[in-house]
């Protein structure tokens, strides 16, 4: 299946932004356009994209997904539109869980219904691995229970069920892509590995949760776009795909890591009180994306995160202008 132009949310985002220069640097193989919407709250950049934007196959909108006439009126026309505008930081979600309501639910609903009203050939709504809750022993495969347990996981739940009710009840051609926690370039500083990196390069504390033995599941932001994009060619109407980047980490391991790229010491590390309904530990089952035929580029997490932290160090002037806006990132 080939896609003529495309509607992006959110795509002034970590993720968002990464998947456009994805598409449109890759290889000449995209021929169509890319209309970009995105809000521009705190975490949305449009210098992310700030050297695409001379590109003719690309456009920036800015504006709300909860908009029903901006949507409409960008959707028409679109043969394939992409999700990927979210709150996304738990701790926010613990202070205030009403953004994360109106942008991950309300917001998905909206944009259904004009997939809906103009035919659009394929919807991917991009999810989270945080809406299977907290996983003991195994992985979490795309039949697993829903089970979240922070007001962004349940946010995103539910905008899951609602996308899976408008294949069920409408027909519409949808996927929905779970990935487990992406890093890499773009990623915006409250967000734990570039919080670090940007923390070890200024020589201040590494605030690590509780003891540091919750275990997340890694992937480089670049293999997930590639993934999503791989769904949105090949993937089945109604389907849900798992991806994972394979790599379990302690949180303690991961911090130590970052230190010894930088070759800082130890002693930045700084234990704080553990986060309300913290889930221990997340794992994906990826089997059905490879069975169809997906895999992640060359090179392991090791290599990948060192990329991470050469960019951080290489784009210090992108960060600092982030963090002179003093948010209290933890």
């Amino acid at each position: 299946m080939r896609y003529k132009k495309i509607l992006i949310t959110g795509g002034a985002g970590f993720i968002g932004s990464n998947f456009i220069r994805h598409v449109m640097q890759g290889a000449g193989i995209f021929k169509g356009t890319i209309v970009n919407l995105d809000k521009l709250t705190y975490s949305g950049n449009r210098a992310n994209l700030r050297d695409l934007e001379d590109d003719r196959r690309y456009t920036f909108v800015k504006g709300d997904i909860c908009d029903e006439k901006l949507v409409a009126r960008l959707m028409k026309g679109c043969d394939l539109v992409i999700n990927f505008a979210a709150e996304s930081h738990v701790d926010r979600s613990i202070q205030d869980p009403s953004a994360f309501i109106r942008t991950n639910i309300v917001g998905t609903q909206v944009l259904l219904d004009a997939a809906r009203k103009y035919k659009i050939k394929r919807f991917i709504q991009i999810s989270t691995d945080e809406v299977y809750g907290s996983v003991a022993r195994g992985y979490s495969d795309e039949e697993s229970p829903l089970k979240p347990n922070s007001p962004y996981a349940a946010s995103k739940a539910a905008a899951d069920l609602l996308v899976r009710a408008y294949f069920a009840t409408y027909k519409m051609p949808v996927i929905i892509t779970r990935s487990s926690n992406n890093f890499g370039p773009y990623q915006y500083p409250e967000k734990v590995i570039p919080l670090f990196i940007t923390n070890a390069i200024q020589d201040q504390k590494l605030p690590v949760y509780a003891d540091g033995s919750n275990v997340r599941d890694w992937i480089f932001v670049g293999d997930n776009c590639s993934a999503v994009l791989f769904a949105a060619l090949h993937g089945e109407a109604g389907g849900v795909y798992n991806i994972g980047g394979g790599t379990e980490l302690k949180n303690i391991e991961l911090t130590r890591m970052i230190l010894k790229i930088l070759k800082k010491p130890e002693r930045l590390i700084a234990f704080v009180s553990d986060r309300p309904g913290h889930d221990k530990r997340y794992a994906l089952d990826s089997y059905k994306l490879y069975k169809l035929g997906w895999r992640p580029a060359e090179g392991g997490f090791r290599h990948k995160l060192e990329m991470t932290v050469g960019w951080y160090k290489e784009n210090q002037a992108w960060w600092h202008r982030l963090r002179l806006k003093k948010q209290k990132f933890w």
